[in-house]
């Protein structure tokens, strides 16, 4: 059994049953400085909008409010937000006494001013009450991120693929998907009601309780998401209101129809999602975040100590032709290993006491499993001065310490009553900057750590057993998916179910016909040649004769610590062997001894670095993040000079130091301002951008989005800019002075300015599209419109990449599944009808499944033909630097990828200007 004799004693390893709605995140933790919130036994009430689709917010307990006076002889008429489609305010009539003591017992406090209304105090806060509830209401009516970008029609706006999205170019391959068609949903109209409560209640499940208590009257065939319902039928009234139990205590239910769904609507498929999920839950998955596991089939690895849960991640949407259900393995990876046994593990053995530096630096910013609720937490804080005997108020003002909430609500026992909480300041949104976090409190032994620790993932023997285990390659992918569909067709609840709605789905994997484009040449020097059509690789051709722009090392400095002068020795050696073949010429450097601490290198730094110094190479003894960051900061920001860092670790092997030197010659190429090589794009005078964005959500700092252009027309020069903006904000601001400054740079290189502008745009979320449209792509514009005359005839292309996606594409050879080859496009079946948008394989894998890009072209005054832009795309990804080889995006994307990382991981600092056109992050 998982976890037989890990959890505490009394635990329970099972938690309560999930929400019908998607992604419904219900928490039972104690808040801090108030109640936790026991949402499966009291009613909650409603303080904050609710985003649909998305994890509630963690909100303090409010308190009751207390009548001034009671007038009992007559009816009492009180202004409530109902939050009806209309988003009026109702007048509620409570004519008995029942739902006078009812309606007294609201609770709403909003406020400290107090103001007498109709015999109820707080007034203002009522008002404000009602605002929120509407605004509620709204949030939750709103789709999900991935359905909201699939009803942006882009297509629309793009007159040259008016008629077809699809290109010729290449040679034919038939492929399969893990997308299987719906073969039968239902055809008639469906009515969608709104659920108002009152009290209002935060908990979906108890929601759905609520509900199913009137499952006589709303009939068996119901699609519930939390809020709205969805039936096959119309009720007889428009409005109707009905009286559920909750714990003795009376909630009103009021259904209101809210409009009819055409089969064809794309709220229909939110709801069949829905459905999907409730099935999943029938087979017995948990739920944990919005994937289901199947907690049965969990695999243990008693030596390393982890736990793998296999799991599913399900979407079902319109496409080009059908509606698919697009299916995919999953896997959770847990730790058998609470956050109380790391802590007690850092104890000074004599003392008794914890090290509280280092407890906070292994746990804060990891992620926390709890068994008794199927929940993950991000630890932010903890608190050494409270512990599990510590007492709080709960909502209805009772108080109550954790170990007795733990035993009443989860029948669990807290064994040690000394250890301290932890603190979550609850599940982080990106776009959400400006909504409070109430912080949650949580007992470390009942939290079990999950992910890797920095000593596992160093670890071979640990990492080999995972690969083997959760990187499937195409026949275990299928095979695991072909038993998902098995379980489906033969479990008699799940088939009774989708009988109800009339949905059947194809349990064979869609196939079409895709393409393979051809080679792309690689120039390098005076020499030409073709990546290798299987593994997309160039690394012997690209060693073995001179690079394409050679910047000789003149003056250049290397940094070690005492110890490690055998490893600086050996690198240096190799270097020399290396470098003439590749045309660098080198000259030999200035050897200098440091001690292992930041304040070391920073001063040996200060005395030595000068104008005339090239580059700096630091030999690291260990992999320590803050002796880098410091590093990294001073040479970036302070003392602007180009720089390479190496752990001295990876010299220790002499089988692979001729390569490892090899890699670290071109890179410190690359930073001093030379190229390796290039490809013909076919598309002269023309700047290309990439744009991505990073979120520390560890450390919660601010979000940055790192801005890259191409500054010559051979894309071997870079310049590069990033923008810091609010914690989580995706969209970009400031995009205006970015390229303002790149084509500043770009008519300095080259007396003119470019005809065309390519913005390839990363890290974008879900819901994103159309604020794209209107925020991104008018920046771009206005900043062309500034720079360029009026009739200059610029032209721009706005293409989102998304990397995060669950299709997988397969190639079947000698009756098996394979990986397809790199250079695979598609763009029928799986591709909306609504886009201009395309599948590309670019890249190779040893082992597992490869994943596709997918790319969206939202603006396109260049006009490029489907075939066209998607061969330019294909030999972008052959121009990243870091790697002589073919990458998943397009080499600009990356390239503002790993400026975002570095200077949002390491430097957290806008790195200084002289370095903006060196690849100085690589």
């Amino acid at each position: 059994m998982l976890f037989q004799g890990l959890s505490p004693p009394g635990s329970s390893p099972s938690g309560p049953q999930c929400p019908a709605e998607p992604g419904l995140e219900l928490e039972a933790e104690p808040v801090v400085g108030s109640p936790p919130n026991p949402r499966h036994l009291e009613p909650q009430r409603h303080l904050e909008p609710q985003r649909h689709l998305e994890p509630q917010r963690h909100l303090e307990p409010q308190r009751h409010l207390e009548p001034q006076r009671r007038q009992p002889s007559k009816p009492v008429e009180f202004h409530l937000a109902r939050g009806h489609c209309n988003r009026k305010a109702k007048w509620l009539s409570l004519h008995n006494e029942e739902d006078r003591e009812e309606h007294l017992g609201l609770q709403v406090t909003m406020g400290k001013e107090r103001v007498m209304v109709e015999g109820y105090p707080y007034a203002k806060e009522l008002q404000l009450a009602t605002r929120l509830q509407a605004t509620s209401l709204k949030e939750r009516k709103r789709f999900g991120g991935i359905f909201r970008d699939h009803v942006v029609d882009t297509r629309q706006y793009l007159e040259h693929v008016r008629e077809s999205t699809t290109g010729t170019l290449g040679r034919p391959v038939k492929l399969f998907t893990n997308h299987f068609r719906v073969t039968s949903r239902p055809q008639q109209v469906t009515y969608k009601y709104n659920i108002d409560y009152l009290p209002d209640i935060e908990d979906g499940k108890v929601r759905s309780e609520l509900l199913l208590q009137h499952k006589a009257f709303i009939g068996e065939c119901h699609i519930f998401d939390g809020s709205s319902l969805l039936l096959p039928h119309k009720l007889l009234l428009p409005k109707t209101e009905l009286v559920s139990l909750l714990k003795n205590q009376v909630v009103k239910l009021t259904i209101e129809f809210i409009s009819e769904l055409s089969p064809n609507s794309p709220d229909c498929l939110r709801y069949y999602n829905i459905l999907f999920r409730r099935i999943l839950k029938q087979m017995n998955l948990k739920q944990v975040g919005r994937n289901y596991y199947n907690k049965q089939e969990a695999t243990e690895f008693f030596d390393h100590k982890l736990v793998i849960w296999p799991g599913y991640v399900t979407s079902i949407l319109e496409y080009e032709t059908s509606i698919t259900l697009c299916a995919d393995v999953n896997h959770k990876l847990l730790r058998m290993q609470t956050a109380y046994d790391l802590i007690t593990g850092l104890r000074d053995p004599q003392t008794k006491k914890e090290d509280v530096e280092q407890v906070s630096k292994e746990l804060i910013g990891s992620i926390v499993f709890t068994l008794y609720n199927n929940k993950t937490y991000r630890v932010d804080a903890i608190n050494w001065e409270d512990n599990p005997r510590t007492k709080f108020k709960k909502s209805g003002g009772a108080e109550i310490t954790f170990v007795d909430y733990y035993r009443e609500q989860y029948n669990t026992e807290v064994t040690d009553l000394t250890q301290p909480l932890l603190i979550s300041k609850g599940k982080w949104k990106k776009s959400q900057q400006d909504t409070p976090h109430k912080p949650i409190m949580l007992v470390p032994e009942l939290c079990y750590l999950t992910g890797l620790s920095d000593k596992m993932r160093k670890d071979y023997r640990v990492m080999r057993d995972l690969a083997l285990h959760m990187r499937l390659d195409p026949e275990k992918r299928q095979h695991e998916l072909r038993k998902l569909m098995n379980t489906i067709q033969t479990n008699r609840e799940v088939q009774r179910e989708l009988q109800l709605w009339d949905l059947k789905f194809d349990t064979n994997f869609m196939s079409f016909s895709g393409r393979i484009l051809k080679e792309v040449r690689i120039f390098q020097g005076r020499r030409a040649f073709d990546s290798h059509p299987q593994f997309a690789d160039w690394s012997r051709e690209t060693r073995s004769g001179p690079l394409l722009n050679v910047k000789s090392l003149d003056h250049w400095l290397i940094l070690y610590p005492t110890r490690n002068y055998g490893a600086a020795s050996s690198l240096v050696q190799s270097l020399r062997k290396v470098t003439p073949t590749m045309g660098i010429a080198m000259r030999e450097a200035k050897m200098l001894e440091v001690s292992d601490t930041v304040q070391s290198y920073t001063t040996v730094l200060e005395n030595h670095v000068s104008s005339k110094t090239q580059m700096v190479l630091c030999v690291l003894s260990s992999e320590k993040k803050d002796l880098y960051d410091g590093i990294k900061q001073y040479l970036c920001v302070n003392c602007p000079t180009p720089s390479q860092c190496v752990v001295a670790r990876t010299l220790d092997k002499p089988q692979t130091l001729m390569t490892i030197a090899t890699k670290i010659a071109q890179q410190m190429n690359c930073k001093m301002g030379g190229a390796l090589w290039k490809v013909e794009t076919g598309l002269p005078n023309a700047m290309f951008i990439g744009i991505d964005c990073f979120h520390d959500i560890v450390n919660r700092r601010k979000s940055i989005a790192g801005f890259v252009s191409s500054i010559n027309q051979e894309l071997t020069q870079w310049f590069s800019q990033c923008i810091f903006q609010e914690s989580g904000q995706e969209l970009v601001n400031g995009l205006k002075t970015c390229l303002e400054a790149a084509l500043k740079l770009w008519c300095k290189h080259n007396q003119f300015l470019p005809q065309a502008i390519i913005v390839y745009r990363d890290g974008v979320g879900d819901g994103q599209l159309q604020a794209l449209m209107d925020h991104e792509v008018p920046q771009i514009e206005s900043s062309l419109r500034s720079v360029y005359p009026k009739d200059s005839g610029v032209k721009l292309t706005f293409i989102v990449v998304k990397k995060r996606i669950n299709t997988r594409f397969f190639v079947e050879s000698q009756g098996r599944l394979q990986n397809p080859l790199p250079g695979t496009v598609i763009d029928v079946e799986v591709t909306k009808r609504q886009w201009y948008d395309f599948f590309i394989v670019s890249q190779s894998v040893k082992d597992g499944t490869v994943t596709p890009t997918h790319y969206n072209v939202i603006h396109d005054t260049v006009c490029f033909t489907p075939d066209r832009i998607q061969y330019l795309t294909y030999r972008l990804c052959h121009m990243y630097y870091n790697l002589p080889g073919v990458i998943r995006v397009p080499a600009p994307c990356h390239y503002a990828h790993k400026l975002a990382y570095l200077v949002g991981q390491s430097i957290h600092q806008e790195p200084h200007h002289s370095l903006a056109s060196r690849l100085f992050y690589l």
